[in-house]
């Protein structure tokens, strides 16, 4: 077994298992560090592939942003997870039958399973001929070539949603206290500020 053989099944093995504590551990914070485990291990399988750059972008993404957020969401939302236990418990059985469901997809699938064209080639990479365009380059040429039209689609998705969040942020309620700009610029800095004389022992 080569080295690269040892990193491939080590690195799936973890991601096998973080996805699998993802789903089975009882604290939400734990379940974020066990997938920001599956990106790393993710990523390198994308390494041992020769995307350098899909891994990079995984890393970037998805663990420095996505996955932060996530913790950083969980961590700050005062959540009663023992009330939310209690209510995930009564859908049990819905989330069994559902389990059911795709396993059963999944064996309908392996058992369609046919090779495409090149893979007995692709497993002897001493026979594979080296081409002159990077990985990054070839990914461009892809996304901006044949998926030209699903990019700028999804795209203008992102641009809906991210119009829709400011929207919906910007909505004027009248129980809410909003910070006025333009009265911090203009105040007088000698009313800004009163000056009180408390004498010891008492209070305000």
């Amino acid at each position: 077994m080569t080295v690269a053989d040892f990193a491939f099944y080590l690195a799936s093995i973890i991601v096998v298992v973080s996805g699998l504590f993802v789903v089975i551990s009882r604290n939400p914070v734990h379940s974020v560090l066990w997938l920001i485990l599956a990106f790393l291990s993710s990523a390198g399988l994308f390494v041992l592939l020769g995307a350098e750059f899909v891994a990079m972008l995984l890393v970037i993404v998805y663990v420095g942003a996505v996955a932060v957020l996530f913790l950083f969401v969980v961590m700050m939302l005062d959540v009663d997870f023992a009330e939310l236990r209690a209510e995930m418990a009564r859908y049990v059985p819905l989330a069994g039958l559902i389990g059911v469901v795709l396993l059963m997809e999944l064996g309908m699938v392996y058992g369609a399973w046919t090779s495409a064209e090149g893979v007995d080639l692709a497993g002897n990479l001493s026979a594979l001929t080296a081409v002159e365009t990077q990985n990054t380059g070839l990914l461009g040429l892809v996304l901006y070539d044949q998926y030209f039209l699903l990019f700028q689609l999804a795209g203008l998705i992102l641009l809906v949603a991210m119009i829709g969040a400011i929207v919906l942020t910007l909505r004027h309620r009248p129980d809410i206290k909003r910070q006025d700009i333009l009265a911090q610029m203009y105040r007088d800095p000698a009313k800004a500020m009163e000056l009180k004389d408390v004498k010891p022992g008492q209070g305000l």
